[in-house]
């Protein structure tokens, strides 16, 4: 089965993100595909770099890093949630006269078609939050 999961929610208001994480982990090692998973609204927070939660928390955004890495997952941040909420890839940051970019290793900046995409080519789509 392949998979195409949308993230809605901050990492800090609940755990349905973790909740999300633990389905992907679950469903790879029953050799499910997971498609992409689009950050959208509150969950590009998942995909901030400089996030430093207490050490006795959840390393989320760590923990996202690590599994894109393992099985290379598409770990995609919606452009217009993430520069609402001041996250910016390195070429957003240059344009808008920024120091350094926000997004964590293993993310990417996109458009809404990767999500249209990724519900099309995916057998199953599903929304966290």
């Amino acid at each position: 089965m392949k998979y195409a999961i949308q993230i809605n929610v901050s990492p800090y208001v609940s755990n349905t993100g973790y909740s999300a994480y633990q389905f992907i982990r679950t469903a790879l090692q029953l050799d499910h595909e997971i498609f992409r998973v689009f950050f959208y609204q509150e969950g590009i927070y998942h995909a901030f770099k400089y996030a430093t939660p207490p050490d006795d928390e959840l390393q989320i955004t760590k923990k996202w890093t690590e599994l894109s890495r393992q099985y290379n997952i598409d770990l995609v941040v919606c452009i217009s949630a993430a520069q609402r909420r001041g996250l910016l890839c390195e070429d957003e940051a240059s344009r808008q006269g920024k120091v350094d970019q926000d997004l964590a290793e293993g993310f990417r900046i996109s458009g809404l078609g990767q999500l249209l995409e990724a519900t099309l080519l995916a057998d199953r789509f599903i929304q966290f939050g």
